[in-house]
């Protein structure tokens, strides 16, 4: 994995990924912190593969909560939020997936999919996400995942404790707009 800076926004390039079979880039805002890097709004790009198209000839819908998971992932996974979930003995689970489809996707196209983390409550944690057409900034798909923070071993569910909820800079409802208007997607 190579990465540089350039105007606020760190581009990561990874050549292959356990999840997907193409490559893909990776970039995201980001606010430098005493522990590193603080990424508020995380983008995964990819190319939409051939078997992401279904029967109707566009991307299946499936596919993009797929896709939302595996931004999530990784963008938990560079946060340190993973590993501090598991040295708290815990685990997150999905309480529920809301996703609304605005426009289809095609084999071929540049999207991004554009995450972050919303609010913190007491044991819930919602994270939002948008799908983005590249070539033409075209917003494919928005949706929000209420995640709830579980002991891995009992299953019941746990406070979040407050080393998790470092790992993230809350993006608020309110400045959601503001934020993603200023927001550049750069095409590669």
């Amino acid at each position: 994995m190579s990465s540089r800076s350039n105007g606020g926004i760190l581009y990561c390039k990874i050549s292959a990924c356990v999840i997907c079979t193409t490559a893909f880039i990776v970039s995201m805002n980001y606010s430098v912190t005493e522990n590193g890097i603080m990424t508020q709004i995380y983008q995964y790009r990819l190319t939409v593969p051939e078997d992401a198209v279904d029967i109707n000839n566009h991307v299946n819908n499936i596919e993009y909560l797929r896709w939302m998971q595996t931004a999530a992932v990784l963008h938990s996974d560079l946060q340190g939020c993973t590993r501090a979930t598991i040295a708290a003995g815990a685990t997150w689970v999905v309480r529920s997936h809301y996703i609304e489809y605005l426009r289809p996707a095609f084999t071929g196209e540049d999207v991004v999919v554009l995450t972050w983390v919303s609010n913190f409550r007491r044991v819930r944690s919602l994270r939002k996400y948008r799908i983005v057409r590249i070539a033409d900034q075209e917003i494919l798909v928005e949706g929000e995942t209420d995640w709830v923070f579980v002991d891995a071993a009992t299953g019941r569910l746990r406070s979040i404790p407050q080393p998790v909820m470092a790992c993230f800079e809350i993006l608020p409802a309110e400045k959601e707009n503001e934020i993603l208007q200023g927001l550049q997607i750069v095409k590669t």
